[in-house]
């Protein structure tokens, strides 16, 4: 399917693996090109070099974190005004509620909830003007269903829910959209590093841990980055624009609701 985005522009935030990069792949495959981010310069420019090569997409690399100023500014500097923006950012690490103090909580909800309003501020009135934007939030099956540990991530994940769902009714008809996707249990580096972590802790094999984890999910597997890629990249296309303020799950039918 031809996207019809080919020519347009995109920042995509914290992409230099993961989610992220399989987002930026499946955007650079259809034509976009691409402002990509990360903290570690050597991996981000791998990442860079890899898309180009599989795409021919034009893309540069920012390094920086997006959750200051400093790092927003620079990614704005590289694409001033962007047609697409995706926003994903690392979380909190799982810890008991009771440990987290005040500066943790703020630090959670600044990476999660402030950091990507502050970019959809910065570049949603320069997509009104043009009469094109698409903005995709990378959230989380948290917002929806509680994770034991990672209350401070849902909390804040949840708010740029509710905050964005007016924002994006406020400007349907400049045919900008604006809409979260919701991961469930992808095949990442950070989902194996959580079975790493309980294994080390546990004492049980990790291939154990996987297996026992991907059998509560009905889909009986986990999620492969590109999967989510993809419906990010469709959600950015012109067959999309009727689509907005809505959450899409994918989580291979984990979250057992029927709304």
């Amino acid at each position: 399917m031809d996207l019809g985005i080919r020519g347009r522009t995109a920042i995509v935030c914290a992409s230099s693996q993961g989610l992220g990069k399989a987002c930026a792949r499946a955007l650079a495959e259809a034509g976009v090109s691409l402002v990509i981010n990360g903290r570690d310069r050597a991996l981000l420019d791998r990442t860079a070099d890899e898309i180009r090569a599989a795409t021919g997409a034009d893309v540069t690399p920012v390094t920086a974190d997006v959750s200051t100023a400093e790092g927003q500014a620079a990614l704005l500097a590289a694409c001033p005004s962007p047609d697409i923006l995706i926003n994903n950012n690392g979380g909190p690490p799982y810890r008991d509620f009771r440990e987290l103090d005040r500066r943790a909580m703020l630090t959670g909800v600044t990476m999660n909830m402030v950091t990507p309003i502050e970019l959809i501020q910065k570049v949603i009135d320069a997509m009104a003007a043009r009469g094109f934007g698409r903005i995709v939030n990378i959230t989380s099956i948290s917002v929806k269903m509680p994770v034991p540990g990672l209350d401070l991530s849902s909390a804040a994940r949840a708010g740029l829910t509710a905050f964005v769902a007016g924002v994006a009714r406020k400007y349907a008809d400049k045919n900008i959209t604006i809409n979260n996707l919701l991961p469930g249990s992808f095949d990442t580096q950070r989902l194996r590093g959580g079975f790493a972590a309980a294994a080390k802790k546990s004492g049980q094999p990790e291939s154990a841990l996987a297996a026992q984890a991907m059998a509560e999910i009905p889909a009986k597997r986990f999620g492969t980055p590109a999967e989510l890629g993809q419906t990010c990249a469709f959600l950015c296309s012109v067959h999309a624009a009727y689509l907005t303020g809505q959450n899409i799950l994918l989580d291979g039918g984990a979250y057992p609701a029927a709304f």
